[in-house]
């Protein structure tokens, strides 16, 4: 079978178990958030219409659940196989209200239990699937670091360590986004820029999300630019959905967006250039083994050390990439370029008058 038709056969499988655990996660975390809230009662109608509002919210055809499956969903949360909690009922005439014994009991500050680990299983088997297609080698990273992370092999030492920043912002919009982009909702985004005092409300298309240097980035359509718009989600407030027709992307082929970039960063009106550099002997294995960017050629040995070269959009990302290596990676041409990494130097040397 051709890969083309292998990759959406078995992202049709993905958004169909998605579909299906999604829907029941959406149900318990609004659970959740009832029984933990001091400030409202709960009923079981109230209880009810709030797990149907956040199920529309995400997807405004939803059928949204009956009763029956309300008071399931509750007996699950009470199981060992959900997270055990513990319910106080108070009767109030002909009604219960549904409220946490603990007031500062939530889900959320629970260990996996044992429906999420056979949901994540069972991801990581169609994940599997995927595996030698040259489309997904960042499958071959993701599957061990979930099974490790969640304890799902049965060795239970920690052999794999990976580079995360537990305390980077924005990560809590990562799955509502991702949601966004599958379902071609519009997002009111409230952005606190770096060069702006006061927060901007954004409209946004989302088209794509990328990862680059530990931090992650939306991009999408505003209709306010002709260009697209890259936001960094550690620059996030606050999204809401907008109930507005989607703007699809007919023009922008993601992976054709960034080949020609180091980073997130395309800068407008700009060409590619065929940047030479200079790797010294101790630095020249790292440059070899991790290229700078995928148009990096074969290193030539010289004199000083080794020469290669990169073709790419300058931007601010390579600058900051090259200047890294320090003083084992030097730029021997254009000259443009080569004194703008010089003029970086010197103004850094400034710090130190």
């Amino acid at each position: 079978m051709h890969y083309d038709c292998i990759k959406i056969c078995n992202f049709k499988v993905i958004l169909t178990f998605m579909s299906i655990t999604k829907n029941a996660i959406i149900r318990y975390h609004t659970l959740d958030k009832c029984f933990s809230n001091p400030g409202r009662r709960y009923g079981i109608n109230d209880l009810l219409e709030e797990c149907n509002k956040a199920l529309r919210d995400l997807d405004p055809d939803a059928e949204g659940i009956k009763k029956r499956q309300l008071y399931d969903d509750i007996r699950f949360m009470q199981s060992e196989q959900g997270w055990s909690v513990e319910l106080k009922k108070e009767k109030s005439g002909r009604q219960v209200f549904y409220s946490y014994e603990d007031s500062n009991f939530s889900i959320k500050n629970q260990s996996i239990n044992e429906m999420e680990a056979n949901y994540l299983k069972s991801a990581i088997s169609v994940l599997n699937r995927f595996k030698g297609l040259p489309q997904f080698k960042w499958i071959e990273e993701l599957i061990p670091k979930i099974n490790q992370s969640f304890g799902l092999s049965n060795n239970e030492e920690q052999v794999l360590g990976f580079d995360s920043n537990e305390y980077l912002k924005g990560i809590e919009f990562l799955s509502e986004l991702f949601n966004a982009l599958i379902y071609n909702t519009v997002l009111n985004i409230k952005y606190q820029s770096f060069n702006n005092p006061n927060p901007l409300n954004i409209i946004l298309h989302p088209y794509y999300l990328r990862q680059y240097n530990n931090r992650w980035f939306l991009f999408g359509k505003n209709p306010n630019y002709e260009n697209i718009t890259n936001l960094a989600l550690d620059r996030i407030i606050d999204i809401v959905h907008v109930n507005m027709p989607f703007i699809p992307n007919l023009e922008v082929d993601f992976d054709d967006y960034f080949s020609d970039i180091v980073g997130v960063t395309v800068p407008l009106n700009e060409e590619t250039l065929k940047i030479e550099l200079l790797a010294k002997q101790e630095i020249a294995p790292y440059i070899q083994t991790k290229p700078l960017h995928e148009s990096q050629t074969p290193l030539r040995e010289c004199g000083e050390g080794y020469k290669f070269s990169i073709k790419v959009i300058p931007n601010k990302e390579l600058e900051s990439l090259i200047l890294s290596y320090g003083k084992g990676l030097k730029v021997t041409g254009p000259e443009n370029f080569k004194l703008r990494i010089k003029q970086s130097l010197l103004d850094s040397l400034d710090n130190y008058d």
